[in-house]
């Protein structure tokens, strides 16, 4: 390897780009929401929704804003969270995202791609809306992580043993999904570990974590095709209730595997998935304490744009996504709207649990 350039501490961040005592407390109160939907003591569904990369910045805020006025309508229901995905994991190669190259056109920068990652996320929180990130590389969390009110870890890392350990220590729930072969017993393994306490080494020292309670489990596919179905829901519940899983919690995601139609992924696909689990939920009621919520990939504009045929003067920065395909505003926005509409009709019925 070569070395470029010495990068400023997460503490040279964080004076740089501050957050607010009220974002602070904002983060704290959006948390502890989040984790009393995953416990059930709060009946509504949470809901992680937003672009698969968080780039470009102003088509984020404005996506953002409308969310967040969204957001108000339908709090009786749903928790909205939105993605601020500033790291994407690729298969093979690819851009990484925005706080590795904040500017795909030019070379990565990371000492650029930490400023526009931060400031994104603390100007999203100060406008009141939680936010979400996945936990690409956890040895550059900090200054990033204790702005999130939900934390993934992907498909890739589930398995890996420094994420589920990095897991077991974050303030905030994570969402363990399962691998890309689309195991749900291996992702049941991966939060059972995150929830469990370990011996390990964080910055020089040896430290043991406490565990996170609020690691979950998230379905997204796998390579055999979709995990979302009726017998899929019944499969995780009987798995985390084997492996005496605390707060046992499963969120759908719709997009991914989830989300593909012959082989292709197709964003309008996320539409279908939503409305079939939630009459699933309609129909089986011992599922409804355990189905918490659901995962969405959603833009200002329906699709995405390929960016390696786009240059800078063709690139679209209106909101189309330059990675996965996402739903466009107007189907999110009639989506989310059907969601806590026919959602108020079912949680009638779920069963409670006691306060703590």
């Amino acid at each position: 390897m070569r070395t470029f350039k010495k990068l400023p501490s997460s503490e040279e961040l964080i004076r740089r780009i501050p957050l607010s005592d009220a974002g602070l407390e904002r983060i704290e109160r959006d948390r502890a929401e989040v984790r009393e939907i995953l416990s059930g003591r709060d009946a509504r569904l949470l809901v992680v929704v937003g672009p698969c990369s968080a780039w470009p910045s102003p088509a984020v805020l404005e996506y953002a804003q409308r969310l967040r006025e969204l957001s108000q309508q339908v709090k009786g229901e749903l928790k909205l969270v939105l993605r601020t995905y500033i790291q994407k994991p690729r298969t093979t190669r690819g851009w990484t995202g925005p706080v590795n190259q904040p500017d795909p056109f030019t070379g990565p920068d990371i000492e650029a791609g930490m400023v526009y990652a931060r400031d994104l996320m603390v100007r999203v929180v100060e406008m009141g809306l939680p936010i979400a990130d996945e936990a690409l590389f956890t040895h550059n969390a900090s200054g990033f992580v204790e702005l999130l009110s939900w934390v993934a870890i992907g498909a890739r890392s589930t398995e890996d043993q420094e994420h589920r350990i990095w897991a077991s220590a974050v303030g905030a729930p994570v969402g363990m999904k399962n691998p890309t072969s689309g195991s749900i017993a291996i992702g049941v393994n991966s939060l059972l570990a995150a929830q469990h306490p370990h011996t390990a080494v964080f910055g020089g020292y040896q430290v043991e974590t406490e565990g996170n309670p609020y690691a979950h489990l998230v379905l997204r596919g796998g390579m055999d095709g979709p995990n979302y179905y009726l017998a899929d829901l019944y499969r995780a519940q009987d798995l985390l209730a084997k492996a005496g899983v605390r707060n046992p919690a499963v969120l759908v995601d719709a997009s991914h595997d989830n989300s593909r139609i012959q082989g292709t992924k197709d964003p309008r696909a996320q539409v279908d998935v939503v409305r079939e689990v939630l009459n699933n939920l309609a129909v089986h009621r011992p599922l409804r304490p355990t189905v918490r919520g659901f995962l969405l990939e959603s833009f200002l504009r329906t699709g995405c744009q390929k960016i390696e045929a786009c240059s800078p003067e063709t690139v679209d920065r209106s909101g189309l996504s330059i990675t996965d395909p996402c739903l466009g505003w107007e189907e999110t926005r009639e989506l989310i709207l059907d969601m806590a509409s026919q959602y108020a009709v079912i949680r009638q019925d779920i069963p409670r649990l006691a306060a703590p």
